[in-house]
């Protein structure tokens, strides 16, 4: 795959005539890649790749394109190349970079990591005092706006089977917060949330499929605005750990985004030059921890 943009080692010139040709690669400079693999030889797409220097000192990183491939230029050296995914345990490799070169480590295999301990099956709450769920927005079509909700409860009930659990989870819509009263107040307003008629968001999930290593998706309806619609969210479970005072506690990371419309959180105004004061797509980000109901 590299021969279209490499050209042909055989040629001779300046750099942008050579073996570079097509690439734009300073004469001081070769390339360095590789193709990772899993061990069936299926590409591993968005692994998270990481380039030094001999002197430790991170050079370049990224992650790996749909067909695996990693892709660096670098001055000429020696280098460490790193790559991690979920579900893998990491590579590590080395390589010498020559000035107008091609350094290739060919396919890299990553082996399967041992994916953590489930949490025992039974009843457990979620932990509110280390937990958080938060939101960003996007503010007149660049900025970002950072929130949370401070106040929910939720139980979660582990199955034999991790598959066949459910959760169920409260949000009090009150509880926004985006460190600013006046926009937390137009918020609870009937322009967006409207908590006087909807006071709580609410999350029930009884489908719970494995995507391999510590990857799950968690789908189950949210019920927001008065408005239910199928989410799933895109979760890391992290594995157990024991609290200060030795109780078990399990943590796990989610993701999802919505749409404000899809929950009809219509309202919108416009800037002069017809750009959205707020943007559609609200990105969810959770960091949950539970413990043992009782």
């Amino acid at each position: 795959m590299f021969g279209r943009w490499l050209g042909s080692r055989s040629r001779t010139g300046a750099a942008h005539q050579g073996a570079f040709a097509g690439l734009a690669v300073p004469r001081s400079a070769g390339v360095l890649s590789c193709r990772v693999l899993d061990p069936v030889n299926e590409p591993v797409r968005h692994a998270e790749y990481t380039v030094t220097d001999s002197a430790g000192r991170r050079v370049v990183g990224g992650e790996t394109d749909p067909f695996g491939s990693v892709l660096a230029t670098v001055p000429a050296g020696d280098y460490r190349l790193a790559v991690t995914a979920d579900g893998f345990t990491p590579f590590h490799g080395a390589a010498v970079v020559s000035e107008n070169a091609h350094a290739s480590l060919g396919d890299v295999t990553l082996q399967m990591s041992q994916p953590p301990q489930l949490p025992d099956p039974g009843e457990w709450e979620v932990e509110p005092n280390h937990s958080q769920i938060g939101f960003t927005a996007r503010h007149i079509g660049m900025a970002r706006i950072h929130g949370r909700f401070n106040t929910f409860a939720g139980a979660v009930r582990i199955a034999d089977r991790m598959e066949d659990s459910a959760m169920h989870v409260i949000i009090d819509a009150a509880s926004i917060d985006t460190n600013v009263q006046m926009r937390d107040d137009h918020l609870r307003s009937g322009d967006f949330l409207d908590v006087g008629r909807y006071p709580t968001l609410e999350f029930y999930s009884d489908r719970f499929v494995h995507r391999g290593g510590s990857r799950w998706g968690v789908t189950g309806a949210l019920t927001l605005h008065g408005v239910s619609r199928t989410v799933t969210l895109d979760t890391q479970y992290l594995g157990l750990g024991n609290g200060l005072e030795g109780e078990v506690r399990a943590a796990c990371r989610a993701s999802t985004e919505l749409h404000r419309e899809d929950f009809t959180l219509t309202w919108q105004t416009m800037l002069a030059r017809g750009i959205a004061a707020v943007g559609s797509s609200i990105s969810i980000d959770m960091d949950i921890q539970i413990v043992p109901k009782g």
